[in-house]
């Protein structure tokens, strides 16, 4: 017998799930036709594709606004057009928001903020990654200035987690004007080609003040921001292939920076030999290489993850694994502009050792450097400054340090890219090496000038001081007579180096002076 309680709470169940499933059909048929004819996913469907299969666990799903003015009173749905939860990742812990294009076009209002808001404290007070999957048309102009103070809110909170949980922003439609920091705040950010696009004012108001005419892509597109102006880390052609590569970075990181990233045993044998080092990088200093084929030559199965691929090419970041263990890599690139340092190689290194050091990931330096990049408009642009933030970012990581010096390693440059005398755990070179102040031949100029200028043959005389520099200043082991490199390695047991080097300072504890906080060249 069916007693009157047991119907009302059936009914009420009914009801219930009446409700949640309005809530993630979204607002109807035709609205989730015009994003997929965009070339867009929803956002569950987009959630789907991140998280593992069926480990989605969503708060607030009922949430509406109680925003009036402007129609708003007419128009409650649920989500108020963002998604939030939880779920796993390679089955680790991972929290995810996604802006529902389909409602108020993804536009953050009050209630829409405050469901971020929690997430985000969700996520900090759990110690697991977040995931933001913006496609929103910025603040939701209805609601005023609760719309901005909700994009304040999140800021803080993006701040706040800087450094403490990795935050990965992907860029999956429009980001204009303040929305677009929010991303700027976090860890990476990844963009589609042709769907997304971030700046902070658009076309039209471009226009209005420069005359400039621009089409939105061109503005602020996938390429543009993974090429020209260094925001985005990573551009794809597609949503899959682009939270697919989210998925893999995700295994790449610790869920916090309490933990460590994690371990995945490989079949590469961590004394392996890699003799074609002998032959990917040519003795002559002056020709160039794909520093990548070296990158590749030592890690695990020839797998790594580079960071910003088409960004200031003369540097190469990339996580990657060493007998199973993540390891961060910085390389100078010699088949871009001969691997010398500028601005933008400054700035692309020196945030992504500041990420490895938040997040206890050790690094291994591959310097093969000319020198700083000069020029009128390196100094005019701040080139001092901007490598000054290289150097503090290797001086002020307490990670375990591993510096590999390859070919050629002159003046300032040398010291940054993670030098002996600048912190680094452990100095190794080939015999192909060369440390010194400036090249020979550039250095003969200066200290032999005017014997040379005063020879009957300053051709020959320049060609003997260069050799003297070369064989007094400039042999494969005057640093390591002084203590500069702990050891001159052969390039075939590079790897097994590396791997017993970063084994044995696994361990590694660094005291640092106590302080607030110091203060970067930013």
């Amino acid at each position: 017998m069916i007693t009157d309680t047991a119907a009302a709470a059936s009914d009420r169940s009914a009801e219930l799930a009446q409700l949640k499933e309005k809530a993630v059909a979204g607002p109807d048929e035709q609205a989730t036709a015009r994003q997929h004819a965009k070339g867009k996913l929803t956002a569950r469907e987009r959630i789907d594709l991140l998280l593992d299969e069926s480990s989605f666990h969503e708060i607030e799903a009922l949430r509406r606004h109680r925003a009036s003015g402007f129609g708003l009173e007419n128009k409650r749905p649920y989500t108020d057009g963002v998604v939030t939860g939880w779920g796993t990742v390679h089955g680790r812990t991972v929290f995810v928001y996604a802006h529902d294009f389909r409602i108020f076009g993804g536009a953050l209002g009050e209630a829409h903020a405050t469901k971020i808001h929690k997430l985000m404290d969700m996520a900090l007070a759990a110690g697991a990654p977040l995931v933001s999957l913006n496609d929103g048309a910025g603040a939701r102009i209805q609601e005023g200035v609760t719309a901005l103070a909700g994009y304040g809110g999140i800021f803080r909170r993006n701040t706040l987690a800087s450094g403490v949980i990795p935050q990965i922003s992907v860029m999956l439609g429009p980001c204009a004007g303040g929305a677009a920091y929010s991303p700027a705040l976090t860890d990476f950010i990844f963009m589609v080609r042709e769907t997304s696009q971030m700046f902070i004012t658009g076309p039209d108001v471009v226009k209005a003040v420069t005359g400039e005419e621009i089409t939105q892509n061109g503005l602020g597109g996938a390429d543009v921001h993974a090429a020209v102006s260094g925001v985005a880390a990573f551009a794809h052609d597609d949503e899959a292939a682009c939270l697919e590569d989210v998925r893999f970075l995700l295994s790449l990181l610790p869920s916090n920076n309490r933990e460590t990233a994690p371990h995945q045993p490989s079949d590469d044998p961590a004394d392996r030999l890699t003799e074609a080092l002998r032959e990917i990088v040519p003795a002559n200093p002056n020709q160039a290489y794909d520093v990548r084929a070296v990158i590749e030559e030592i890690v695990d199965d020839g797998e790594y993850f580079e960071i910003q691929t088409d960004w200031a090419t003369n540097v190469v970041c990339a996580l990657t694994r060493l007998d199973g263990h993540v390891t961060g890599v910085v390389a100078n690139q010699p088949a871009a502009f001969a691997g010398v340092l500028d601005i933008h190689a400054s700035e692309k290194a020196a945030r992504f050792v500041q990420f490895c050091d938040a997040f206890s990931i050790p690094l291994v330096t591959l310097v093969d450097v000319p020198g700083f990049l000069p020029g009128v408009d390196q100094e005019h642009g701040g080139v001092i400054r901007h490598g000054a933030k290289l150097l503090y970012a290797y001086c002020n990581a307490t990670v375990p340090r591993v510096q590999l010096i390859m070919r050629k390693a002159y003046g300032g440059a040398y010291i940054v890219m993670d030098s002996r005398s600048i912190g680094a755990d452990i100095s190794l070179a080939w015999p192909t090496n060369e440390i010194a102040v400036m090249g020979a031949e550039g250095a003969a100029n200066v200290i032999f000038r005017r014997e040379i200028t005063a020879a009957d043959d300053p051709d020959a005389v320049r060609a003997q001081k260069i050799k003297q520099y070369q064989a007094e200043l400039m042999h494969p082991y005057y640093a390591a007579e002084r203590g500069l490199v702990d050891d001159v390695i052969d390039p075939a047991v590079t790897r097994r180096t590396l791997i017993g080097a970063l084994a044995m300072l696994r361990s590694k504890y660094a005291d640092i002076p106590s302080r607030k906080h110091g203060n970067p060249p930013v």
